[in-house]
């Protein structure tokens, strides 16, 4: 392979679209013609093709084939394979080739090391990360900075503080991005005391150094008065930092705290929207996710995966199967965005929306699934009623030897609950303890006791708590009570109610249940009483929400509201049917 001119490095048009290029169209057809005029024997412009598929395209199969072409590759290039299996979801290959790296000679310099204690530290690879430091100290690079950060860096990720600790503070050249490397990996094992200090300790800090401090106080430790103040105090603020406070908003719920930041902020990145639209989806506001996905790319913001699954997610929350389908088009026509997680979202939305159709044909072209996918499949089949297709693909699981996990169980469970497969989810639950040795959590006791108690075997459900090796939960008594009402049991209701009240779960919603079960039975003296319960303690009711799609438009009509635009016509409506209702009897 030749090597370059400095007139190809500085004026080729190729290499400079290369450098401009983000999609992997874009890049494919710049390789065309690198291979079209012979540009690609060259070695500077090989090594600019394989960083951006390794920086931008993130394709690690891709990464492969241009590597293979390439005759006689440089540490530069060598180098960039290493980061691009580090990046992967499969960052061993890194090692496996530093390893063949070695065989053949080339035995790594110090921009090496680092990405090789990344993809250590990425696969939590303790002892590995061990050798790589010998091997980097044994060749004169363990006092490089390069090095010494990736060092801190990897062993904070594998959990193991202590040892980046030793080497943070064995190292006399110091920079600032060791003081944030070793005080990333605090607040990453969530030492927050220790985090603090090494920050008051800080020679200079940067906009980074606060952003972490804010991260782990926010994010992590959910103290967002703390994280506040930090970002009340930062002498001058970037979007990092901001992207940073209103994520540790988003987290503990407090979104509109974060959209009053959001909002100020004069320049927003993807990953600003990705937060709101994630934080909106999981805290129950699923139609301003879907308006902020839409402003975004109205504004030209190209989405990654996480806002992308944001506006999937919240399809699947209110059920807006069209719009669900817009995305899933637009996904496919940028193949970038279209991977594991993108796809097991689409299936999750099209199962929820009741197109099973659709979701098969994902789930059955996807050239990779994990445990998740399989666990959404199952989940979903079963909510839609075809339980015996679930287990069928939980057989088609076990015939093809994939690893089982608690989650996959929890998704069986919960798909043979929802189908009323009494006996098949008490042989499954037994074969997950006896045949795969895994042991129940408190989720599958209570899809246990969801089963029996939907199939009215309330005493069996009794017994299963009472076996529990521990204490129920709220969610547990909760889905027992919603059994009481599907077989009117009063006397296991009142009990029932007592044990939540014990556990400070009896909010407004246990006592309508319990109303409601003496309303179906006819016991109006109970009912009255537990009312009057209500009002005196000002519980106040959740408010009914109901949501359609018409049109690609997702409307959502709020009980008791009157601002509503087209209130008069949805009233004259309502009065309509309730007349066809009475009238037909």
């Amino acid at each position: 392979m030749s090597q370059s001119s400095p007139k190809l490095q500085l004026k080729n048009p190729l290499l400079f679209l290369l450098q401009k290029s983000q999609t992997l169209l874009q890049v494919l057809q710049i390789h065309a013609q690198l291979i079209t005029t012979n540009l690609i024997s060259d070695a500077f412009a090989a090594s600019r093709l394989l960083d951006t598929i390794a920086s931008k395209i993130y394709n690690v199969n891709y990464a492969e084939l241009v590597f293979a072409q390439i005759h006689q590759p440089n540490y530069f290039i060598c180098n960039t394979m290493v980061k691009c299996y580090t990046k992967s979801s499969t960052p061993e290959r890194a090692l496996r080739f530093y390893a063949e790296m070695r065989r053949k000679g080339l035995l790594g310099d110090n921009y090496t090391y680092p990405f090789v204690l990344k993809a250590c530290g990425a696969m939590c690879g303790l002892l590995e990360g061990k050798l790589v430091q010998g091997e980097a100290t044994k060749r004169g690079f363990g006092s490089d900075v390069f090095v010494v950060n990736g060092l801190i860096s990897m062993y904070c990720r594998c959990g193991e503080p202590g040892f980046a600790r030793v080497a943070f503070d064995g190292f006399s050249e110091k920079d600032l991005v060791s003081w944030n490397s070793m005080l990333a990996g605090y607040v990453g094992c969530e030492e927050m005391e220790k985090a603090q200090n090494l920050f008051d300790e800080m020679p200079q800090r940067d906009v980074v150094s606060w952003s972490i401090m804010i991260d782990g106080y926010g994010k992590k430790m959910g103290d967002v008065k703390r994280a506040r103040a930090f970002f009340d105090g930062m002498p001058t603020k970037d979007v990092v930092s901001r992207n940073s406070m209103i994520d540790g908003y988003a987290k503990v719920g407090e979104v509109e705290a974060a959209r009053e930041i959001f909002d100020k902020m004069l320049q927003k990145n993807v990953i600003s929207w990705s937060i709101m639209i994630d934080g909106y989806v999981r805290h129950g506001d699923s139609k301003e996710a879907l308006n902020l996905f839409r402003q975004m790319l109205c504004q030209g913001i190209k989405p990654d995966r996480v806002s992308v699954v944001g506006a999937v997610s919240a399809c699947s929350q209110l059920g807006a199967l069209d719009q669900g389908r817009w995305i899933h088009l637009y996904v496919k026509r940028n193949r970038s965005l279209l991977d594991i997680v993108v796809q097991t979202a689409l299936v999750d939305m099209y199962l929820k929306c009741g197109s099973l159709d659709e979701a098969c044909r994902i789930f059955n072209s996807m050239p990779e699934r994990n445990v998740v996918t399989w666990s959404v499949m199952i989940v979903g089949l079963g909510m839609n009623g075809y339980g015996k297709e679930a287990l069928e693909c939980f057989a088609r699981m076990e015939k093809e030897r994939i690893p089982m996990d608690d989650l996959i169980f929890l998704g069986v469970l919960m798909a043979c609950s929802h189908a009323n497969l009494v006996t098949k989810g008490l042989r499954i639950f037994n074969r997950m303890r006896d045949a795969y040795r895994l042991e129940p959590k408190l989720e599958h006791y209570g899809c246990l006791v969801d089963l029996l108690g939907r199939a009215g075997q309330l005493d069996e459900a009794q017994n299963i708590i009472k076996s529990m090796p521990m204490k129920p939960n709220a969610v547990l008594w909760g889905s027992l009570l919603l059994a009481c009402r599907i077989h009117r049991n009063v006397d296991l209701a009142e009990i029932l109610v007592e044990r939540l009240a014990e556990l400070k779960a009896d909010d407004s919603g246990v006592y309508v249940l319990m109303s409601n079960i003496y309303a179906d039975v006819g016991m109006w003296e109970g009912m009255i009483k537990i009312r009057k319960l209500v009002k005196e303690r000002k519980m106040k009711k959740e408010t009914g929400r109901s949501v359609i799609e018409v049109d690609g438009n997702v409307e959502e009509f709020i009980s008791g509201e009157r601002s509503h635009i087209l209130r008069e016509e949805i009233e004259l409506v309502i009065w309509s049917l309730a007349k066809m209702s009475i009238l037909a009897g």
